[in-house]
């Protein structure tokens, strides 16, 4: 039986304001983390102790962030619904000793973050985004938002083959963005960065930057149904599963499960960190809301056992320039739902069981769903779905949307497609 769509047009057009809010993982948890505050969560703090009550909590730790909903009448063997996604997406981070220039032009020194198409980043306008750490410890956000920084491609004249034998890039010499023109000063970048932020240089004790299209996302087509923008990989299911937590717990008390949003870092880059996947956090969060409401080893071993995830990441839409590059039988086409996502070699988690619990939460929401699988001959990427299935031994299910230009600057997908993806995750996690 369905239950009443949540989710409309009206998501995207929130989308696409999230997405220019988020330009860093760190300013993805934050916003998240203000849109649940107003949905009546609190945050908690991991040194502190935490109590049993009912209600939404969260924690954040860096560009992660772990939300949940106890309803009433959960007791400390009620199993969870998790839905998880990752904040990070592929591009330039600006390195340690970030000051660099040659001939006159003042460039920022940057490292590559994750699978990028380098090509993205040329001739585009960049901003600059992350956070700043001080000498107390603090942290404070800085988000340039307007044209900073430039990657300039060579000129067809100096590179006539360019056409025929295609783009050559070096990662190290060639993405070097500009920034000016003048000196080299050590020290230029972080005292402009740090006079955005409001803070003085001198209290700068480490940063996490990156570069960011200051383009902002758009509709496109004539009929408007299609997105384009950055870091729809993975921030439309970061924003799709908070509008969903908060949705569901708005009605709470008689959930039989404890809807939970995990959201991750670094998964561009294996999610092996203190704020990935593949790290203690989700776990640890897990077992402390189990032990907060009285529970044992036993009853985490019970809730764990019942609880069942979602992991929710783009997947590759059919390109009709590259038809060959797919799999003949399965075609996913924006705008006609979530797919499933499946590999038996386990890039992904989903199994027979999954395929279950996915459709039945598609078929409660109304909203129908489309299958993904790789071409033999094409490997395909991972998510942080076989992670958690094997950290946790948790039962997960990979799902997400279609996209077309994954890990580019700028990615597209299906007008319709996100709030069809946010009303099947609130279904999925009312149980």
């Amino acid at each position: 039986m369905s239950s009443p769509a949540r989710f409309d047009r009206g998501h995207t057009d929130d989308l696409l304001s999230f997405l220019t809010a988020s330009p860093s993982p760190y300013h993805a948890v934050a916003t998240v983390a203000a849109r649940l505050e107003k949905a009546g969560f609190r945050q908690v703090a991991e040194v502190d102790a935490w109590d049993g009550a009912n209600g939404g909590k969260f924690v954040l730790r860096g560009g992660a962030i772990i939300a949940w909903y106890v309803p009433e009448g959960a007791g400390p063997a009620t199993p969870f619904r998790i839905v998880g996604a990752h904040t990070d997406s592929p591009n330039l981070r600006v390195k340690p000793m970030p000051d660099t220039g040659s001939y006159g032009w003042r460039q920022i020194a940057v490292e590559i973050y994750g699978g990028t198409l380098l090509n993205t980043w040329l001739d585009r306008d960049l901003g600059l985004s992350g956070r700043l750490t001080l000498r107390d410890g603090a942290h404070r956000l800085v988000a340039v938002d307007r044209p900073l920084l430039r990657v300039p491609q060579l000129a067809v004249h100096l590179d006539r083959s360019v056409n025929t034998d295609g783009l050559k890039l070096d990662r190290q010499r060639h993405l070097t963005p500009i920034w000016g023109i003048g000196g080299v000063r050590e020290g230029d970048l972080i005292a402009y960065i740090a006079e955005e932020a409001g803070v003085a240089a001198d209290d700068v004790a480490g940063w996490d930057l990156m570069v960011h299209s200051v383009e902002p996302p758009a509709y496109l087509g004539r009929d408007r149904e299609l997105v384009a923008g950055p870091r729809l990989d993975n921030l439309l299911s970061v924003h799709a599963e908070a509008a969903a937590l908060a949705a569901v717990a708005s009605r709470g008390a008689d959930l039989p499960h404890i809807p939970v949003l995990a959201a991750f870092d670094h998964e561009e880059n294996g999610s092996q960190s203190d704020t990935g996947a593949d790290g203690p956090l989700l776990g640890t969060v897990l077992e402390r809301s189990v032990f907060a409401r009285g529970g044992s080893y036993e009853d985490r071993a019970r809730a764990l056992a019942g609880t069942v995830c979602l992991s929710s990441d783009t997947g590759h839409a059919v390109h009709p320039n590259y038809a060959e590059r797919h799999e003949p039988g399965h075609h996913p086409m924006p705008n006609g739902g979530p797919i499933l996502k499946v590999n038996v070699n386990q890039r992904y988690a989903t199994d027979g069981s999954g395929r279950a619990v996915f459709a039945a939460a598609c078929e409660r929401a109304g909203v129908p769903w489309q299958s993904f699988v790789s071409n033999n001959a094409v490997p395909c990427g991972t998510t942080i779905g076989p992670i958690t299935a094997a950290r946790h031994g948790i039962a997960t299910v990979d799902i997400g949307v279609a996209i077309l230009s994954m890990h580019s600057a700028r990615e597209l997908c299906g007008a319709d497609d996100p709030f069809l993806l946010a009303n099947v995750l609130a279904a999925f996690l009312e149980g």
